[in-house]
């Protein structure tokens, strides 16, 4: 059940689940606060790492190539890129890209 203000654009949304719902919902947040939770959602961050730096370092979300031999050449191609690009920083010692923070953030970390 959604509540809206009365001209439907402007004010605060209440949205109310059925109790089985909510419980489910309080469940999986109780759960998130788990040391092993954490873990799982620390080898997540890994991969999603990985996956957005394919997806931005070689345009992997699109194939410029018809045809499926030639798309999976493109990823395994890809794929190469991506180990001598982590490679090479790990040579040189390039640092690992800082997460970026919000405007909003950088605000509430100024006051």
């Amino acid at each position: 059940m959604t509540f809206k203000a009365a001209n439907g654009q402007w004010g605060h949304s209440l949205i109310l689940l059925p109790q089985d719902q909510q419980e489910a919902l309080e469940v999986r947040r109780r759960e998130q606060l788990t040391d092993e939770w954490q873990r799982r959602c620390t080898t997540r961050a890994g991969v999603e790492g990985t996956i957005s730096q394919a997806a931005w370092r070689t345009r992997i979300r699109r194939t410029r190539y018809t045809g499926l031999p030639k798309t999976h050449l493109g990823h395994i191609l890809a794929a190469t890129a991506i180990n001598i690009i982590r490679l090479d920083a790990w040579i040189t010692g390039t640092p690992l890209g800082e997460t970026r923070t919000s405007h909003l953030a950088r605000l509430e970390l100024a006051s």
